[in-house]
């Protein structure tokens, strides 16, 4: 019997500032070290992100946890790029420990875009649509020799069941706060889904942040920090955390989800959708409060879906 696989704690990060980041570039890749450097503003929680000139960004793990899929996407973006119908990150080079940064680190081109949110979607049919056929031709490409799920991607292509554990500590936290019976049947109901699917190549975050928008429209995917493959449900997430209930419908007719990976998918929204509407409740911060918001909102949507049989 297999053991599910256990997802520890958030792991601790390191700082990162401009001139530590200038030093890395002036050592490292000199033909670089006259470019201005400036942080990314919203450069997301895994990496610190910096712009290198105008047209580059250097992309510093912020863990080491962070930093063991700087191989993976040095390795396999190359490769996944040309067979996508959409520009993704390819890195440029790949950079190591100096100026007192323990990790290897990369450069890539920089990819203009605003990341997606609802009230900025031209069209939000089209966006799903357009997403689904992204995932689909991820979905396609050949997994010889890739990488399965493991700590580099926290799982993600594997059962949800590996967060069970955060699930049933978020629901302890919020009893009285949400109907914790309804989200409990919907977390069970995505662990008992059963799967019997070939793998493939799923994002593994496919999320607002992730996903950048010119004029409205869907532009480009970055962040491949938790790709791999196995099962792609996880990538089903986004239906209900960005998704408005048209978009979701068009988006699952066009990937042709069955109902236990639909399930699946769902129990991923589920479980990151806990987890912060309960550390809402737990930190008293400005963003912490911003974020519980939105989980609520995602919380209902998941949850009225449900219950719609949706």
């Amino acid at each position: 019997m297999s053991r599910t696989p256990r997802v520890d704690p958030p792991p601790e990060r390191v700082t990162v500032e401009t001139e530590q980041v200038r030093r890395l570039v002036a050592a490292q890749f000199p033909r670089w070290a006259d470019l201005p450097i400036r942080p990314v503003s919203d450069g997301g929680w895994d990496n610190w992100t910096f712009h290198l000139g105008d047209a580059m960004l250097a992309r510093l793990p912020s863990a080491a946890e962070y930093a063991l899929a700087v191989d993976k996407e040095q390795r396999w973006l190359p490769v996944l790029a040309p067979r996508l119908p959409l520009p993704v990150p390819v890195p440029l080079a790949r950079g190591g420990p100096g100026a007192g940064y323990p990790y290897a680190w990369s450069v890539y081109r920089w990819l203009d875009g605003e990341p997606a949110r609802a009230d900025r979607v031209a069209d939000p049919v089209r966006f799903a649509v357009d997403l689904a056929g992204f995932l689909a031709a991820l979905r396609a490409v050949d997994t010889a020799g890739a990488p399965r799920p493991g700590k580099h991607n926290w799982f993600r292509g594997a059962s949800p069941r590996a967060y069970d554990g955060q699930v049933g500590r978020a629901l302890s936290t919020l009893a009285g706060h949400v109907d914790t019976g309804l989200a409990h049947e919907i977390w069970q109901t995505a662990l008992a889904a059963p799967r019997d699917g070939v793998d493939t190549w799923f994002h593994g975050d496919v999320a607002s942040g992730n996903l950048l928008l010119r004029d409205g429209e869907l532009a480009a995917v970055i962040d491949f920090g938790t790709c791999g493959v196995g099962d792609p449900s996880c990538d089903l997430a986004v239906a209900w955390t960005l998704l408005d209930r048209e978009g979701r419908r068009a988006f699952r007719a066009r990937l042709a989800v069955d109902e236990a990976a639909w399930a699946r998918g769902r129990g991923w929204a589920l479980w990151k959708t806990l987890v912060a509407c309960a550390q809402g409740l737990e930190r008293a911060d400005e963003q912490a409060d911003a974020r519980a918001d939105d989980a609520r909102r995602v919380l209902d949507e998941i949850c009225s879906d449900y219950a719609e049989g949706g």
